[in-house]
């Protein structure tokens, strides 16, 4: 192994995926050039350094990747993955294109469920976890419309809004995709784990995380990002000032993804966040039409 790569070129990138030191950067960097290597190549002549070098490491991080990779602690992760977790790479045809399309992609994704989810146009529905009736009655007046012309509706399994999106389209037997912030055998928060079970087995539930990654904080804003990349669309229900739903618009808005937003009392906290991007460009969503108007190109 420390003479050279021993696997497939999806094996390849799990690996690097699990290994320490080398970074989304370098994970892309590699991802690219397996992309462009005939499916004969010998793999075996890429060495550590090889590895290294073409993912541009240097100083500790490099010293902690190759120390790392050629490892038993690290292999015996891989062993735990394949056997335990199911995964697609960049480099696979069911892997999203619109998510491709992204700044920074992930090179792997874990995945509970069934990946026909991804290949329908999607919605995705975000919002203030505190989120009041007002979000429970637009989401229940927008997803039973939006299932019924084939769309999948994707969120973020936290509490307030993205649960009331899931359970939306559950009860309209639509498709549902959950991306969350942590490894697919944890649950955030707890309260879902029978939510997160259930989208499992008739939806689809997403994580870049591997194994037993738990809700770091700095996890969600990372996976903010798939939020924004997979959608044909993005509606914003409810937020505050400067919230964390913001900053998923505002990523779906750099990836030319169509921005929607729920208007509000001007004096409501929960409704601020809404108002502020409607003034800053985003469409107001007031009915069906208003959402439907903007994703009828993506229509089955």
């Amino acid at each position: 192994m420390k003479e050279g790569i021993m696997m497939t070129k999806n094996e390849l990138l799990l690996k690097l995926h699990l290994a320490a030191g080398i970074g989304l950067k370098g994970e892309l960097r590699l991802a690219a050039l397996l992309a462009q290597l005939p499916d004969n190549f010998d793999l075996a002549h890429l060495s550590v350094e090889r590895l290294a070098n073409f993912a541009h490491l240097k100083g500790a991080a490099r010293h902690r990747f190759c120390v790392d990779f050629t490892g038993d602690t690290l292999q015996q992760q891989v062993q735990r993955h394949q056997h335990e977790a199911q995964w697609v790479t960049i480099l696979d045809a069911v892997y999203p294109v619109q998510l491709k399309e992204i700044y920074q992609p992930p090179s792997v994704l874990f995945y509970q469920g069934n990946l026909q989810c991804l290949q329908r146009p999607l919605v995705t529905f975000v919002g203030a976890r505190q989120a009041t009736d007002y979000s429970r009655r637009i989401i229940n007046a927008l997803v039973p419309e939006l299932c019924k012309r084939e769309f999948g509706v994707v969120s973020g399994l936290a509490a307030g809004a993205d649960s009331m999106a899931h359970l939306a389209a559950l009860h309209a037997q639509g498709s549902t995709i959950a991306v969350i912030g942590t490894g697919l055998d944890q649950v955030y928060p707890r309260q879902h784990q029978s939510l997160q079970m259930r989208i499992g087995q008739v939806g689809l539930v997403l994580s870049e995380f591997p194994l037993g990654t738990p809700p770091n904080r700095y996890n969600f804003p990372q996976r903010n990002r798939i939020l924004a990349g997979l959608c044909q669309a993005l509606c914003v229900t409810e937020a505050r000032h400067r919230s964390g739903s913001l900053i998923t618009a505002n990523q779906a808005l750099n990836e030319n993804r169509n921005v929607l937003a729920v208007p509000g009392p001007v004096d409501a906290p929960l409704s601020v966040g809404c108002n502020e991007l409607i003034q800053a460009g985003a469409k107001p969503l007031l009915t069906v039409a208003d959402l439907l108007t903007e994703i009828q190109d993506f229509t089955l």
